[in-house]
């Protein structure tokens, strides 16, 4: 599946805030990360070029950020905040800043169960918070 078979298949409920959540990540991740469909879902991983190893599971590229549109929300896995705690903390804080909303996050998931009140410009902040190097060396360092 392609990015562009994946948005045309998006619930109309979700599909204007995939995209501005897409075009808020993609606006504002460090250099050096490529978009790729893993999963069932787009994201931006780490080349293979980058780092040969890929993924311990399936030997894919690195996955870093992946965005879904889901049926009952919109969710944003980032694989950095799930290792770092330091920015699971900054992102928590943040969160109430931007949103009235209560914070619905699993481990890595981000979820948005309403689709006019997701905070594009924190997301955005988010994605810039790690580059390439620091997110294989944190990656290298845990598993």
């Amino acid at each position: 599946m392609t990015f562009d078979e994946y948005v045309q298949n998006i619930d109309e409920k979700w599909k204007d805030s995939f995209l501005k959540t897409w075009k808020a990540i993609s606006e504002n991740i460090p250099e050096g990360f490529e978009v790729d469909v893993q999963h069932g879902m787009p994201g931006f991983v780490v080349p293979k070029e980058k780092y040969p190893e890929g993924y311990h599971v399936d030997n894919k590229p690195l996955p870093f950020i992946g965005v879904a549109a889901q049926k009952r929300h919109l969710a944003v896995y980032h694989m950095g905040i799930y290792q770092d705690q330091a920015l699971y903390d900054w992102f928590v804080d943040e969160y109430s800043k931007y949103m009235s909303t209560k914070l619905n996050m699993g481990k890595s998931c981000i979820r948005f169960t309403n689709p006019k009140k997701v905070p594009y410009e924190l997301l955005g902040e988010l994605a810039e918070k790690m580059t390439v190097d620091e997110w294989t060396r944190l990656y290298e360092s845990r598993k």
